[in-house]
């Protein structure tokens, strides 16, 4: 992982304002106080130990500098325990989870090592406001937690590794706290705008640095943390890794990510999340998304939502869609000049070549091969597909930045273009 920088190290130095509202929210109803005495940097006392927080609290905190982080001074004293993490993966057992397949095989040996984890206090502080606050996130958490657990038991992996695996995938989303509700990923990473997608890639890189500085966790989970919305193929953010760069927990929580993402679709079927993990070679292990395409395969029969003439006209018009894509990357990067705009095309050039290695490998381009598919399947992948070129457009502006007017209409209408499929 890239070393904390000095502004890293400060990150938490302010209490953040969002984290701050979601654990004032959740202190309506749960007991969360001030484990210490809460001092400003220059050694003005702010809040008084063993008191609850409050609203004043936040008035008091608006802009102050303060001497120890604001996370490792609160404590929720009725929050999420290892009990009550054991009990969230049993209901997720009754609940007729698309994960069930996966989850039922190591139900109890996940169930008893739950109930084993450590939860640090600035950990399951944000975990405790995240289920009264933010339902949504939590629900997220835990699936993420078992699906990573199972999916680590399910390669072989011995109980330190599965033990760990858990809480990578408890804790992964946990930088999701320090940006606005509005941004947030939990509801549907497929549908979100720009402005929610720049909030958004930050959340890695701001999770990782709570884990490692502000907990004691081994650094392992830091680092798969960072790592989780990151690609072999260097399709990721928000480093753009490469394979050999990741780490083993970090390859398995990618998987678990987008498997996750991929059940939030109107789909809702292992058969997505595998069509989904595919959709692009290289993108993830492969031994990860192997037990998620076996699991897929052991279930009955998808039937395609669409009609076969209907699947074949928007896979036409997808096929003309990329085809201009490309055209259109290629034409403006031979004349762009800024270099921020060349970095920004020379990602679209490369995001779209990963798609474009999809789109040949599926065969859909093939009429004969296309009347003898499975048509969910071909369903999904169109699906996943056009949500890929929505993801050209989101990587294409952030990587851009700010442009001069002209040059930013160009992009825009470039991006407009990739945004039109869906």
């Amino acid at each position: 992982m890239t070393p904390p920088t000095a502004s890293d190290r400060s990150a938490f130095g302010k209490a953040n304002p969002h984290a701050l509202a979601t654990i004032l929210e959740a202190s309506e109803t749960r007991r969360i106080i001030s484990a210490t005495d809460i001092y400003d940097i220059s050694g003005v006392k702010l809040w008084a130990g063993n008191q609850p927080v409050s609203t004043s609290l936040q008035r008091k905190l608006l802009d102050r500098e303060l001497r120890q982080p604001l996370e490792t001074s609160l404590v929720a004293e009725d929050g999420v325990s290892a009990a009550s993490l054991a009990l969230a993966f049993e209901e997720l057992l009754g609940g007729g989870s698309a994960l069930l397949p996966l989850l039922q095989p190591h139900a109890q040996r996940l169930g008893t090592l739950i109930k084993g984890l450590t939860l640090h206090p600035v950990a399951q502080l944000l975990l405790t406001a995240a289920q009264t606050a933010r339902p949504e996130h939590y629900a997220h958490a835990v699936a993420a937690m078992a699906l990573n657990g199972a999916l680590m038991a399910a390669g072989g992996g011995d109980d330190a590794a599965v033990r760990l695996a858990l809480l990578c995938g408890l804790l992964h989303d946990v930088g999701e706290m320090y940006i606005g509700p509005e941004h947030g990923e939990a509801e549907a990473d497929r549908d979100l705008d720009f402005a929610s997608y720049q909030q958004l890639v930050v959340h890695p890189h701001v999770g990782s640095l709570l884990l490692a500085q502000l907990t004691n966790y081994p650094a392992d989970v830091a680092r798969a943390v960072a790592e989780h919305h990151e690609r072999l193929d260097q399709s990721g953010y928000p480093n753009a890794l490469a394979g050999g760069q990741m780490s083993t927990q970090g390859r398995l929580l990618a998987v678990t990510e987008a498997t996750l993402n991929a059940l939030r679709s109107p789909y809702s079927h292992l058969l997505h999340a595998s069509v989904a993990l595919r959709a692009v070679p290289g993108e993830f292990d492969l031994v990860w998304v192997g037990k998620i395409t076996q699991a897929a395969s052991a279930q009955p029969p998808q039937s395609a939502v669409m009609e076969p003439e209907d699947i074949q006209q928007r896979l036409a018009a997808l096929s003309e869609v990329l085809a201009s894509a490309e055209s259109r990357v290629s034409a403006l990067a031979a004349q762009a000049q800024l270099p921020a705009l060349q970095q920004a095309l020379e990602l679209a050039e490369f995001l779209l070549g990963r798609l474009r290695t999809g789109w040949n490998e599926s065969g859909l381009w093939n009429p004969s091969a296309l009347l003898s598919a499975d048509a969910a399947e071909v369903e999904t992948l169109e699906d996943e597909l056009y949500f890929r070129l929505r993801g050209v457009q989101r990587a294409a502006l952030l990587r851009a930045g700010t442009l001069p007017a002209p040059q930013a209409q160009q992009l825009q209408d470039l991006c407009d273009s990739l945004a039109m499929g869906g």
